[in-house]
C-alpha cells in the first residue's frame, strides 16, 4: 500500500519540477518575435504645417531576410496620430495618417529597392536600403489649419511590418509565424502648435 502511494507522489513531484524548470527557462529565453524601437521623433515646421522626423532601430531576422532575398516584398507602415484631451467630450484627434514603405529585391539587377507612392530608391545592399527605412524625414503630417496655435497636443508614432499589404499567399503563412511579427510600441511626445507655421 505504501509503495502504491509512493509512485504517484514521486511522479507528481517529477512533473511539477519539470514544469517549473521549463517555465523558468521560457521566461529567461529571449522572445523570437523581433521588435522595432523608436529612437527619437520630433515635428519640424515646414511650408504648410509640420513634418515628422523619426528614427527607428531594428534588425531583420533570418526568415525576413531570406524572404526579401527571394523577391518577397516587405511593407513597413508608419502611423502618426495627434490628439488633444477634452474633459467635456471625446478626445480631439485632428490627425491620423499613415505611410507605407515597400522593400524589395530585384535579382536581375542585384539591387534592393525602397518605394513609397511614386518615389523609388535603389541600393546595392540590404543594409543601405534598411537605413533609409529606419530614418523617416520630412514627412508632412500636419496642416496648419488642423491645429490651434498655442494649444498642446499628444503626438504618437509607431512602425510595423504590415502583413496585410503582402501578397495573399504569404499573408496566410505570416499570420501564424512569429518570425513575421515586427512592430514598435507607440512613441508618445507632446507638441505645441506655434504661429511660425503660417
Amino acid at each position: 500500500m505504501t509503495i502504491k502511494r509512493f509512485f504517484p507522489l514521486r511522479l507528481a513531484v517529477v512533473v511539477w519540477t519539470t514544469l517549473t524548470l521549463w517555465l523558468c527557462f521560457a521566461a529567461a529565453a529571449p522572445a523570437h518575435a523581433e521588435t522595432i524601437s523608436v529612437q527619437r521623433a520630433s515635428l519640424q515646421v515646414d511650408n504648410t504645417g509640420w513634418s515628422l522626423d523619426a528614427h527607428f532601430d531594428f534588425d531583420l531576422n533570418n526568415s525576413l531576410a531570406k524572404a526579401v532575398n527571394r523577391s518577397v516584398p516587405l511593407y513597413f507602415t508608419i502611423n502618426f496620430t495627434l490628439s488633444r484631451p477634452r474633459w467635456y467630450w471625446f478626445d480631439e484627434e485632428p490627425v491620423n495618417v499613415s505611410q507605407s514603405l515597400r522593400l524589395s529585391y530585384q535579382p536581375l539587377t542585384n539591387e534592393y529597392r525602397v518605394s513609397s507612392g511614386g518615389l523609388q530608391l535603389r541600393f546595392a545592399s540590404l543594409a543601405e536600403a534598411l537605413a533609409v527605412i529606419k530614418h523617416i524625414t520630412s514627412w508632412h503630417v500636419i496642416d496648419r489649419n488642423q491645429v490651434h496655435p498655442g494649444e498642446t497636443y499628444d503626438a504618437s508614432v509607431r512602425m510595423q511590418l504590415d502583413i496585410a499589404l503582402m501578397p495573399k499567399p504569404f499573408q496566410i503563412d505570416a499570420v501564424n509565424n512569429r518570425d513575421w511579427n515586427l512592430s514598435s510600441d507607440w512613441k508618445k511626445f507632446t507638441f505645441t502648435a506655434s504661429e511660425r507655421a503660417k
